[in-house]
């Protein structure tokens, strides 16, 4: 069941994305050569305890970190650790917090040092591809026209979407209905409605839409060993248009 939010729930939802907002700003300023992902998430830490919000993803179904650190071919789920961020990478930092029993998730991708001219495209055309998407999320589409918009998008561009990991509802649960893929085709699944809160999360590979899970049961990594790149923003849909809770 697909719940819609409540004007009170969304005035706690914004709060919640602004905080995630302004921490992911301040993660972004110690993405930097010789910076571990430890040393990242230890820093998330402590900017959620400022804000007296949770974790989203610590201890959710086992997953043992405050934020997703995904490095180059390692489309999701990275595990922070003693890896030290080196010149040319390409690095997804992906968190969701809950505040006041309501959720906001968010994640970004940002080059590290010199990157290569295609790593800077592929990260390019994913945060247009979420601007696509979003742009459709509007009372009376359909939810695949996000999807299409995004696939569209992206396949034009000469990149392809991941296929595995979708967006989602979110609200008092971090995941709620509906799934929100990245592929489809357009005027297809649930009517979109004032209330609704969607995770709408584009993942592109540089390369093939194939991927494949580590041994650690967690880490995404595309198939072929290309860089993937990931945005993500947490977004209500009104009746004056989409409201980017995340900005």
């Amino acid at each position: 069941m697909i719940l819609l939010k409540s004007k009170a729930e969304l005035d706690t939802m914004r709060k919640a994305g602004r905080i995630l907002a302004g921490i992911i700003k301040e993660l972004k300023k110690i993405i930097t050569l010789g910076t571990s992902t430890i040393e990242v998430d230890r820093y998330a830490q402590d900017l959620l305890r400022k804000e007296n919000a949770v974790s989203a993803f610590k201890g959710y179904r086992g997953y043992p970190a405050t934020v997703c650190t995904s490095i180059n071919e390692e489309i999701v789920h990275g595990i922070p650790g003693e890896r030290k961020l080196k010149d040319g990478d390409i690095i997804s930092l992906d968190m969701g917090i809950q505040y006041e029993g309501y959720f906001s998730d968010a994640a970004v991708t940002l080059p590290v040092g010199e990157v290569s001219a295609q790593a800077k495209r592929l990260i390019d055309v994913t945060r247009r591809a979420l601007s696509e998407g979003i742009k459709k999320a509007h009372v009376q589409n359909q939810l695949s026209d996000i999807s299409y918009a995004v696939q569209e998008y992206v396949e034009k561009n000469g990149f392809s979407v991941v296929r595995q990991f979708v967006g989602h509802g979110i609200g008092s649960q971090l995941h709620e209905e509906p799934e929100v893929p990245n592929f489809g085709r357009p005027h297809q699944g649930p009517v979109l409605k004032n209330g609704m809160v969607l995770a709408i999360e584009p993942m592109v590979n540089m390369g093939g839409w194939e991927s494949q899970i580590l041994e650690n049961g967690w880490t995404a990594v595309t198939k072929d060993g290309l860089p993937s790149a990931h945005f993500e923003h947490t977004v209500a849909i009104t009746e004056t248009g989409p409201e980017i809770l995340t900005a």
